[in-house]
C-alpha cells in the first residue's frame, strides 16, 4: 500500500479545498441523518396531537435539513473534484515529464500500449483515492460516530448496536469484498495494459497482418487477454455483491434490534415513547450514508495496483542526468570523437556497444557500418545524450577544443547535434506542421529551402494544398523516400551542426536508396554528417570515409590487431 500512501499524500498542496470538501461533506450527511431524526421524532410528536407552535421548531429544522443537504452535497462534490484534478493535473504533468527524461533509453522495456494505459487509465482512475475513499470515510465517519452517540445519549443499547452495525458495515463488509476480489483487483490494472498493447500493436501492423494472414492469431490474443480481463471484473463484482450483502445485513439487523430494545425500553419507561421512532428510524439514515462506502473501499486493491505502476514510472531511474552546472558546447564547426565507448541500455545486463574509438574531424563525412544489433542506433541514441556513456567517452570537437557530453545539458547536445532515424516519425498533419517540429517560427520560405535541399520541394509544389497537404497517420500517404526526405528536411531545417542518420536507406529499394544517398551529399554540404549503415556500398567512397565497422572490431586499425576500430573522417571533397 506504499505507492497509494504516497499518491494520498500529492494532496497536501490542496490541502485546503480538501478539508472544505470533508466538511461539506460531513454537512451533507449530517443533515441527511438530521433530516431522518427529525421528521420521525416530528411524525410521531405530532400524532398527539400537540399545539401547533409545539412542532414549528421541528418542522423549520426539517425544511432546513432539506434544503441544505442537496447545496451542501453540490458544494462538497464541487470542491472535492476541484482539488482532485488539481493533483491529477500536476501528477500527470510529473509522468510526462519524467517520461521525457526517460525516453528513449529508460523505457525499452514497457510497451507503447501499456504505458499509454498508465499515462491516462491508471492515472486519471487515481482521482478516486480521494473523491471515493479519503473523503467519504472521512467525512461519513464522522457523522457515523456522531449520530452512534446522538442514539447512545437516548437509548445507550441502541447506541451500541448502531456503533457495531456502523463498524461491520464500513470496516467488515469492505474486508469481506476485498478476501473475495483482492487478487482479482490486482490483475485489473495490468490487464488493461496489456490489452491496450495487444489493441496498438493489432492497429500498427494491421495491413501485414492481413497480408500474412496473422489478423486471426492477432485477433485470438485480444480475445485472451479480454477474456481474462472479464474474469477479473466478476470475481471483483462478486466480492461488491458479497459485501454489500455483509452491509444490509447489519443495516437490517441494526434496524430491527434498536426497535426490539426500544420497545423494552418504552415499556419499562426509560424511554419516552415519542422517541422510539428516533430511535428506530436514524440507523436507516445512516446505512443510506455508509452505503457508498462499500464499493469505495473495495476500489482499494485497484487503486493500489494503479499506484504501483505510476509510481514504478515516476521511480525508474534516468539515463541521463545534466550536470548542475553544464558546459557549454564548442562554437563553430563540430566534430566526433569517442575513445573506448562502451554503451550499456538501464537495468540490462550485457553492453549494447563495447570499446568504440572513433574520430570524424568538423566537416567530415563517414560511414560506421555493422549488421543489426551491432550497436548502431545505440551509439545515435548516445550521440543525442539519451543514453550516457557506461565506460569510455564521447566528445564534441571544435576549434577551440572538446567537451565530453556529459557535462553539456541534453538540450544544448540536441541543438547541436540531429538524428535521422531508421523509422522516422511522421505526425497525422500537414507537411509543413510536421517541418516546424524542428523550428516552430519557420517560414513558408525556410520550408520551401529545406525542401529543396532534401529534393522534395518540386513534389511538394506539384500538389493541389502544398505545404498544407495531410500526410496521413505515421505518413500513410509518403512512399519510404519520400519519409526519409521530409526526416532530413526537419533536420537541415533544425540547423544542427552534427547529423547523424540511422540506417537511411533501410525501407529503399536500391534505385531509390542510391539517388537518396546521391543527394544526401549535396543537402548536408558543410555539415558533420555520420551515417549508420548496414549498406555501404551504396556510399561513394571517395565521398564516405569508413570510420568504424562494429561488426569486425579492428578491422580498421591493423596496426594495432585485436584493438577496436579506430579510423579519421578527414574533410573530403565537399568540404
Amino acid at each position: 500500500m506504499r505507492p497509494l500512501v504516497r499518491i494520498a499524500r500529492l494532496g497536501r498542496p490542496v490541502s485546503g479545498r480538501l478539508a472544505l470538501a470533508v466538511l461539506a461533506g460531513v454537512g451533507a450527511a449530517a443533515t441527511a441523518v438530521g433530516l431522518a431524526s427529525t421528521a420521525a421524532w416530528l411524525i410521531s410528536r405530532a400524532a398527539e396531537q400537540p399545539p401547533v407552535l409545539v412542532l414549528f421548531v421541528a418542522v423549520t429544522a426539517v425544511r432546513a435539513f432539506g434544503i441544505s443537504r442537496g447545496v451542501l452535497r453540490y458544494a462538497e462534490r464541487l470542491t472535492a473534484h476541484d482539488a482532485a484534478f488539481r493533483v491529477l493535473g500536476e501528477l500527470r504533468a510529473d509522468v510526462y515529464a519524467h517520461l521525457v527524461r526517460l525516453a528513449p533509453a529508460g523505457l525499452a522495456e514497457l510497451r507503447t500500449g501499456d504505458l499509454l494505459a498508465r499515462l491516462v487509465g491508471d492515472v486519471d482512475g487515481l482521482a478516486d483515492v480521494w473523491l471515493r475513499v479519503l473523503l467519504p470515510y472521512l467525512s461519513v465517519g464522522l457523522v457515523a460516530a456522531g449520530a452512534a452517540v446522538l442514539v447512545g445519549s437516548l437509548l445507550p443499547s441502541a447506541g451500541m448496536i448502531l456503533a457495531g452495525a456502523v463498524v461491520v458495515a464500513a470496516v467488515g463488509a469492505p474486508l469481506a469484498a476485498a478476501a473475495i476480489a483482492r487478487r482479482a483487483e490486482d490483475a485489473i490494472a495490468p490487464a488493461r495494459g496489456a490489452l491496450a498493447d495487444a489493441a496498438v500493436d493489432l492497429l500498427r501492423g494491421a495491413p501485414e497482418l492481413l497480408a500474412s494472414g496473422g489478423a486471426p492469431l492477432a485477433v485470438a490474443r485480444i480475445a485472451a487477454i479480454d477474456t481474462r480481463l472479464a474474469a477479473s471484473e466478476r470475481r471483483v463484482a462478486a466480492g461488491a455483491g458479497v459485501g454489500s450483502l455483509v452491509a444490509g445485513l447489519a443495516a437490517g439487523a441494526s434496524i430491527w434490534l434498536a426497535l426490539l430494545v426500544g420497545i423494552v425500553a418504552v415499556r419499562d419507561g426509560s424511554l419516552p415513547g415519542v422517541l422510539l421512532a428516533v430511535v428506530a428510524l436514524t440507523p436507516i439514515a445512516v446505512h443510506e450514508v455508509i452505503a457508498p462506502l462499500v464499493p469505495a473501499a473495495r476500489q482499494l486493491p485497484g487503486l493500489a495496483a494503479s499506484a504501483r505502476r505510476v509510481v514504478d514510472v515516476l521511480d525508474r531511474p534516468e539515463p541521463v542526468l545534466d550536470a548542475a552546472r553544464p558546459a557549454a558546447v564548442p562554437e563553430g564547426p563540430l566534430g566526433l570523437r569517442a575513445r573506448v565507448l562502451t554503451l550499456r541500455y538501464p537495468g540490462a545486463v550485457a553492453d549494447a556497444l563495447v570499446a568504440l574509438d572513433l574520430d570524424v574531424a568538423a566537416g567530415g563525412r563517414a560511414l560506421i557500418t555493422g549488421p543489426s544489433g551491432s550497436g548502431k542506433s545505440t551509439f545515435a541514441a548516445s550521440c543525442l545524450r539519451f543514453l550516457d556513456p557506461a565506460a569510455g567517452t564521447l566528445e564534441l570537437v571544435g576549434e577551440a577544443g572538446a567537451a565530453d557530453v556529459r557535462t553539456l545539458a541534453g538540450d544544448d547536445v540536441r541543438r547541436a547535434v540531429g538524428v535521422c532515424e531508421q523509422d522516422p516519425h511522421v505526425f497525422d498533419a500537414s507537411i509543413a506542421d510536421n517541418l516546424r517540429l524542428a523550428r516552430p517560427g519557420a517560414s513558408e520560405e525556410e520550408l520551401g529551402r529545406a525542401l529543396a535541399s532534401a529534393q522534395l520541394h518540386e513534389w511538394v509544389t506539384s500538389l493541389p494544398e502544398g505545404l498544407a497537404t495531410a500526410v496521413g497517420e505515421h505518413g500513410a500517404r509518403l512512399s519510404g523516400g519520400q519519409r526519409q526526405r521530409l526526416a532530413l528536411a526537419r533536420a537541415l531545417l533544425a540547423d544542427v551542426r552534427v547529423l547523424v542518420l540511422d540506417e537511411p536507406t533501410e525501407h529503399l529499394d536500391e534505385p531509390a536508396a542510391r539517388a537518396f544517398v546521391a543527394d544526401l551529399e549535396g543537402a548536408t554540404r558543410g555539415r558533420t554528417v555520420v551515417v549508420l549503415t548496414h549498406r555501404p556500398d551504396l556510399c561513394d567512397p571517395d565521398v564516405w570515409a569508413r570510420a568504424a565497422d562494429l561488426g569486425r572490431p579492428g578491422a580498421l586499425d591493423r596496426s594495432r590487431p585485436g584493438t577496436p576500430a579506430r579510423a579519421r573522417a578527414a574533410p573530403n571533397r565537399h568540404g
